[in-house]
C-alpha cells in the first residue's frame, strides 16, 4: 500500500512539474520573433556577404551572422570535426582572438548535418564574449552561422537554431547554397 502511493506521489510531481515547465517554456515561434535583421557589419573576403541579425527578445543583445560557402566542404564527409568549425564558422570575423571551451556536438539544421562548437572570445575593447560556431554541410556546400553575446552558451546556441529552422531562413539558407 506504502509502494503504491509513493509511486502515485511521484508520479503525480513528476506530471505537475512537467505541465509547469511546459507552461513556463517559450513556444519555438515566438522565441523566433525576437530576432531582427542587421546590417552585415564584416569587411569583404572571398566569400559573399550574408545575413546578420540581432536578437530583443530574452536573448538580448545576441548577434548571429549566416552565410553559405559554396563548394568549400568535404563532399564525403560534410564537417566531421571541430577542427573544420575552427576554421569555417566565421568565429575570427568576430575577434581574431578566441578560443574553443569544449569539444563540439552535432547539430542538423533541417537536412543538413555538421558541428557546433563554443568559444570565449577576446574583443578589441577588452571585453569578454561568449560565441558559437556552427557550420552544416550540404554535398559539397557549407552553410556557417557565428552567434555571440554575453549570455548563457546554450541558450545562445538553442536560440539561434530555433531562428535558423524557421521556413523563411531554411528557405533563404537553400536559395544561398544554390547560388540565388
Amino acid at each position: 500500500m506504502r509502494r503504491g502511493a509513493a509511486i502515485a506521489a511521484v508520479v503525480i510531481a513528476l506530471g505537475v512539474s512537467g505541465v509547469g515547465a511546459y507552461q513556463l517554456a517559450t513556444p519555438p515561434a515566438e522565441e523566433a520573433a525576437h530576432w531582427r535583421e542587421i546590417a552585415w557589419p564584416f569587411p569583404r573576403d572571398g566569400w559573399p556577404s550574408g545575413r546578420a541579425f540581432r536578437c530583443a527578445g530574452p536573448c538580448a543583445g545576441t548577434e548571429l551572422y549566416v552565410r553559405a560557402k559554396r563548394g568549400f566542404c568535404n563532399c564525403d564527409r560534410g564537417v566531421a570535426d571541430d577542427d573544420e568549425v575552427d576554421r569555417v564558422a566565421d568565429i575570427d570575423l568576430i575577434s581574431p582572438r578566441f578560443a574553443a571551451v569544449a569539444r563540439g556536438e552535432e547539430v542538423g539544421l533541417g537536412e543538413m548535418r555538421g558541428r557546433a562548437r563554443q568559444y570565449d572570445l577576446d574583443m578589441p575593447d577588452g571585453a569578454r564574449h561568449t560565441a558559437i560556431g556552427v557550420a552544416v554541410s550540404r554535398r559539397c556546400d557549407l552553410f556557417v552561422a557565428a552567434v555571440r553575446g554575453r549570455g548563457e552558451a546554450g541558450a545562445m546556441q538553442r536560440a539561434a537554431l530555433v531562428f535558423l529552422e524557421t521556413q523563411e531562413m531554411k528557405t533563404w539558407g537553400l536559395a544561398a547554397l544554390d547560388g540565388k
